[in-house]
């Protein structure tokens, strides 16, 4: 839980409908505001802190904690919790899950990783795929963020496309829809951590593995030396 956002929202809010009689609804079946104000203080998520939320927002919805939609669906899919009333009720199997928290990372990150649907909120129209599958995608960060590495470091091994001065539409996004497919998941299940540059969600990030990295993933590239562009 101290490296994986995702896994610490689960355990958090399963734990806390159960002390609380259930997470409240709105009419609209959203989560109410008292629990996604308690939720954005208590997950302590990188980049949706209560300090980076309010700066824009006098008061949180559950559209305004972005992180709480794959908790939601998650949660639903794998039946953790069920409705009662006006509220969202930890079901049996969810809150032994919450009561071992490893066990409920091995159930959660595959499904996470691999089946879930990263870029639901996109925009229609855009090009929501990146070219590659994810044993590419791994093998590859394993090698190059051995001592930290950039996602336009990834970009230029994968696809060849180099970072330029000038505002490029099609480079953007590319970059955009990696890191929203495959940079952000990893990051959000605690694989990866990020260290983000000063020029904020204009600039780059330089990415680390976590100590979970290792502990989950044994990959072909372990002993492989780092990869080097061929011009």
């Amino acid at each position: 839980m101290e490296h994986s956002p995702l896994l610490r929202g689960m355990v958090l809010s399963l734990r806390y409908a159960d002390d609380h009689g259930g997470i409240g609804l709105t009419k609209s079946d959203a989560m109410n505001r008292k629990f996604v104000h308690w939720a954005a203080a208590a997950f302590n998520w990188p980049g949706h802190t209560p300090e980076e939320l309010f700066v824009v927002n006098k008061v949180l919805n559950e559209h305004d904690l972005f992180p709480l939609w794959p908790l939601r669906n998650l949660r639903h899919h794998l039946k953790l919790v069920r409705r009662y009333k006006e509220t969202l009720r930890a079901t049996a199997l969810g809150r032994s899950q919450a009561a071992d928290p490893a066990k409920f990372f091995d159930l959660v990150a595959p499904i996470y990783l691999y089946r879930f649907v990263h870029d639901e909120y996109m925009h229609e129209g855009e090009d929501h795929g990146v070219l590659g599958n994810w044993h590419i995608f791994l093998n590859l960060i394993n090698i190059e963020a051995r001592q930290g590495c950039r996602s336009a470091r990834l970009i230029e091994v994968l696809y060849g496309m180099a970072d330029s001065e000038g505002y490029d539409s099609h480079y953007s996004n590319v970059c955009s829809t990696f890191r929203i497919n495959v940079i952000r998941p990893l990051c959000w299940l605690g694989l990866l951590r990020e260290e983000p540059d000063s020029k904020g969600i204009f600039g780059d990030s330089t990415y680390y593995k976590t100590p979970l990295w290792s502990a989950c993933l044994k990959l072909e590239s372990d002993n492989q030396p780092k990869l080097r562009l061929v011009h």
